[in-house]
């Protein structure tokens, strides 16, 4: 098996030809790819249910919009969190790489500031640290191999993340503005009609 170069912390944007209602315009943040599969979340799908009526300790701490995001088709009864702890995010080669130590308990870090958050954990261990904090219904998954073959169908752009991604107070723009940032001929997707039968 041929060895997978890791998109861990990348983002997948779709391609104005994905064809799968479920990522039409999605923003996916990928927490895990490796040579057994992938998993991510989904950033752009706010829900109507507020974050303190499924988990009310966590309200607090959750930035706006307060809804529950829906993370992607599977699973969609299980919560995850999403948080951004600001700092040493990326230490020059000069200085030490940072010690998961230095990160509180119950928080997992994925890529640079952006991490996973235990939400069994008690809020009161993370909430000095949190710089943000993004609850999601359910995730996206790809098996061995998936992903991979949906990226040479040009399904999906992938692009560097950025800690406010996970946190954006407009989701609803987050696809046209995580494009037009591309310094390549991407940005020009951005302006990509809704319908293009309209034009």
């Amino acid at each position: 098996m041929t060895e997978v170069s890791s998109l861990t912390g990348r983002l997948l944007v779709a391609t104005p030809a994905l064809a799968d209602p479920n990522f039409d315009r999605a923003v996916v943040l990928l927490l895990d790819h490796d040579e057994e599969g992938s998993l991510g979340v989904v950033l752009n799908r706010p829900t109507p249910v507020g974050v303190g009526d499924v988990l009310t300790s966590w309200a607090d701490l959750t930035g706006e919009p307060d809804v529950v995001f829906q993370g992607g088709p599977v699973s969609l009864d299980s919560a995850l969190g999403v948080g951004v702890i600001p700092g040493d995010e990326d230490p020059s080669p000069s200085s030490r790489p940072r010690s998961h130590r230095s990160d509180p308990v119950g928080f997992r870090r994925v890529h640079g500031a952006i991490g996973l958050v235990d939400l069994e954990a008690p809020p009161e261990l993370l909430a000095a640290a949190l710089g943000s904090l993004r609850i999601f219904a359910g995730y996206a998954g790809w098996g061995p191999g998936q992903l991979e073959a949906e990226l040479k169908e040009g399904a999906w752009y992938v692009v560097e993340s950025e800690p406010g991604d996970v946190s954006s107070p407009r989701p609803e723009n987050l696809w046209r503005a995580v494009l037009r940032r591309q310094r390549s001929e991407l940005a020009m997707v951005a302006t990509y009609p809704d319908d293009p039968s309209l034009n």
